[in-house]
C-alpha cells in the first residue's frame, strides 16, 4: 500500500517540485558521479585506442633504457608485512629494482626480520631507526640512499599484480611532462566484516573510476603513498616528503606547483588492508579528512593566488576537491534543513525516493567500475551491498568529515595525532607545514 501511495505521489507531483526536492541529486550526484564518469571512461579507452601505437612504443623505450628503479618502504612495526612484500616483488616483470626498507622505530620484531632478509638478499638495503620520526622522515632517509632514475614508494602490507611496477613506469615513456604516476588499489580483505566490504566498493568508486576521471580530465590531485611512483630528480628537487598526515596529497600538490603532470594508471593494480570495524575507520578517516583543511585550505592556498606560477588547472584541481569535500558537505547540511523546514510534511516521500535514487546510482557506477577492474567476477559479490553505500556514504562519512573539518579548521587537531611523532608535529606546526 505504501509503495503504491509513494509511486502515486511522485507521478502527481510534476517536474518542478520532483527538480526543486532532488536538486541536490540531480546536479551533484547524478551528473558529477554518474554522467561524467560514463563520458570520461568512454573517451578514456577510445584515447587509449587510438594511441595504442604510442602507448606500445612507451613500453619499448622502457625496457630499451632499463633504467634502476628504488622502491622504498618506510614504516613501523610492518615486519610480518616485509617479506610478503618482497615476494610480491619477485614476481614482477620488471626487475631491474632495488629495495630500501626503513624502520621507523619500531617496538616489534621489525628490525631482526628486515636484517635477516638484508643477509638473504630479499632486501638491498635496510636502515633501522631506534627513535620514531613519523613516515614521512622514514620516506625522506630512503630517499638519501636511493640509486634508481625512478622512486616507487610502496607501503609494506601490500602485494601487487605481476606488472604493476612496469604499468607504473611506462606513462614517463609515454609523456615526458609526467612526474608522478599513482597506481590503483583494490582491498584485499573486504570479506572480513562489513567495513571492509563497504571500503572495497568505495576504493573502486573513488580511486579506480574517481581517479580515472581527474586523471582525464587534469585534476588528479592525489598520488597515493601506498603506491605512488616518481620522477627521483623531481622528488629530490623538492626535498622530499614533508610531514603528514596527508603527505602524499601535499607532495602531489608540489609536484603541480612545478608545471609537471600527474597521472593515474588504472592497469597498475595492488591489493591493500584496510581497517576491520567502524571504530579503525572512523579514527583513520578523521586523519585524512583533516588533512584536506590543513593542505588545500592553509599550507597550499597560494594555489588560488593569482601569481607568477599561477596556473588554471591547479586551481581546479583543489577546487573540485575542496568543493566536493568541503562546501558539498556543508551544502547536504542545508538541503536536509531545507526538506525539513520546507516540505517536513513529505519526508516519508522524500526520504524513500532519495534512498531509491542513491541505491540506482550506485548500480549504474557499478555498471561502469565493471567495463574497467580486471577480475569483474570476483566483484559480483559485492552488488549485494550496493544498497549500504547509501548510509555509508551518504550519512556516515559525511558525519565523519562534518567532525574532521571543524576539528581542523577551528582546532587545528591534525599537530596532535599521534599518527606523527610529537616533536614531529611540533616543528611542523612551528613552520606551518
Amino acid at each position: 500500500m505504501f509503495v503504491e501511495d509513494l509511486i502515486t505521489y511522485w507521478r502527481e507531483a510534476g517536474l518542478e517540485k520532483i527538480v526543486r526536492i532532488f536538486w541536490y541529486f540531480i546536479i551533484f550526484e547524478l551528473i558529477r558521479y554518474v554522467i561524467v564518469d560514463y563520458v570520461v571512461v568512454l573517451f578514456y579507452f577510445l584515447s587509449k585506442s587510438l594511441n595504442r601505437q604510442k602507448w606500445e612504443q612507451a613500453r619499448v623505450d622502457l625496457f630499451a633504457e632499463y633504467p634502476l628503479v628504488s622502491i622504498i618502504v618506510p614504516g613501523k612495526n610492518e615486519g610480518k608485512h616485509i617479506f610478503k612484500l618482497t615476494r610480491s616483488l619477485a614476481e614482477q616483470t620488471y626487475r631491474n629494482y632495488e629495495i630500501i626498507v626503513v624502520d621507523d622505530g619500531s617496538d616489534d620484531q621489525t628490525r631482526i626480520i628486515g636484517r635477516d632478509l638484508e643477509k638473504r638478499g630479499l632486501i638491498d638495503l635496510f636502515i633501522s631507526s631506534e627513535v620514531r620520526g613519523g613516515k614521512a622522515s622514514g620516506a625522506n632517509v630512503a630517499l638519501r640512499y636511493s640509486k634508481g632514475k625512478y622512486i616507487v614508494h610502496f607501503d609494506a602490507d601490500c602485494s601487487f599484480d605481476y606488472d604493476a611496477v612496469e604499468k607504473s613506469l611506462i606513462p614517463f615513456y609515454y609523456d615526458p611532462r609526467i612526474a608522478a604516476v599513482g597506481g590503483n588499489l583494490e582491498v584485499r580483505n573486504s570479506k572480513e566484516s562489513l567495513a571492509t566490504t563497504l571500503q572495497a566498493i568505495e576504493y573502486l568508486k573513488v580511486i579506480l573510476v574517481g581517479r580515472m576521471v581527474t586523471s582525464y580530465l587534469g585534476i588528479y590531485r592525489i598520488i597515493s603513498g601506498a603506491f605512488g611512483t616518481f620522477r627521483a630528480d623531481v622528488i629530490k628537487r623538492l626535498g622530499g616528503w614533508d610531514i603528514g598526515p596527508g603527505l602524499d596529497g601535499d607532495i602531489t600538490v608540489k609536484i603541480r606547483k612545478l608545471g609537471y603532470k600527474v597521472y593515474f594508471e588504472p592497469m597498475a593494480n595492488g591489493l591493500t588492508s584496510v581497517p576491520n570495524s567502524f571504530k579503525k575507520l572512523t579514527k583513520q578517516r578523521l586523519r585524512w579528512d583533516k588533512s584536506i583543511i590543513r593542505f588545500r585550505m592553509r599550507k597550499h592556498i597560494d594555489i588560488f593566488y593569482p601569481n607568477a606560477n599561477f596556473r588554471w588547472i591547479n586551481m581546479v584541481s583543489s577546487l573540485e576537491n575542496v568543493g566536493y569535500n568541503v562546501l558539498l558537505n556543508l551544502k547536504w547540511i542545508f538541503y536536509i534543513i531545507d526538506m525539513m523546514w520546507n516540505y517536513s510534511h513529505l519526508l516519508i516521500f522524500i526520504i524513500p525516493a532519495n534512498i531509491f535514487l542513491y541505491t540506482l546510482t550506485n548500480y549504474m557506477q557499478f555498471c561502469a567500475i565493471m567495463l574497467i577492474v580486471r577480475n569483474p567476477r570476483e566483484k559480483h559479490r559485492l552488488l549485494f551491498y550496493l544498497p549500504a553505500m547509501v548510509f555509508y556514504t551518504g550519512y556516515y562519512l559525511r558525519i565523519v568529515r562534518s567532525v574532521a573539518h571543524y576539528k581542523e579548521f577551528f582546532l587545528k587537531q591534525s599537530y596532535d595525532d599521534p599518527w606523527n611523532p610529537l616533536k614531529s608535529s611540533t616543528k611542523a606546526k612551528a613552520y606551518r607545514l
